[in-house]
């Protein structure tokens, strides 16, 4: 649970109301004290956009079994959890959850808000747009581009680019019929 991970001037924030959640999003105003920072604690991607762009001073969560390369650039909101490993020159976007065990390799280019789920391998110089969703297990190729709110389904190979807005399913992955 990312609460494990917070300092104790982080205010934890989720409408879930479960264990080690400070409050919930509309408490903040109540909860948080001067020098506190928030982190936004909501699974979906698009929800958790929202709400971030309106609340300062944002929280950033590295796990400490987390290995990161001193040249990544991880933005405000996000959170690295337990063995993932993010690699040189890659650039995370704000609020991004890059879960448990999950790899983002070299030169990587992750939007905001985008969820790479536990145990998802994302090979070199992948670009990942804007609110995407990249499911368990998932692998993408060495160069790959994935548009804004795509979802990658779970154990899918990722071979060649995928568009916005679109759920790609299986191996190779392919766009899922509507």
């Amino acid at each position: 649970m990312a609460s494990e991970i917070a300092t104790s001037t982080c205010v934890f924030l989720d409408d879930a109301q479960e264990e080690g959640v400070d409050g919930r999003i509309e408490d903040l105003g109540s909860i948080q004290q001067d020098g506190d920072e928030v982190f936004v604690a909501i699974g979906d991607n698009a929800t958790r956009f929202e709400v971030s762009r309106q609340i300062s001073p944002l929280a950033t969560l590295i796990h400490p079994s987390a290995v990161v390369s001193e040249s990544v650039t991880i933005g405000a909101g996000s959170i690295v959890c337990a063995g993932a490993i993010i690699q040189a020159g890659a650039v995370v976007g704000a609020g991004c959850i890059i879960n448990t065990g999950a790899t983002v390799d070299h030169d990587c280019n992750l939007g905001d808000c985008v969820h790479v789920s536990p145990g998802a391998h994302l090979g070199g110089d992948v670009t990942i747009g804007c609110c995407t969703w990249i499911g368990i297990g998932a692998a993408v190729i060495h160069g790959v581009t994935i548009g804004e709110r795509a979802m990658v389904g779970a154990g899918a190979v990722v071979v060649s680019d995928v568009p916005s807005d679109v759920t790609v399913l299986g191996v190779p992955a392919k766009e899922k019929a509507q």
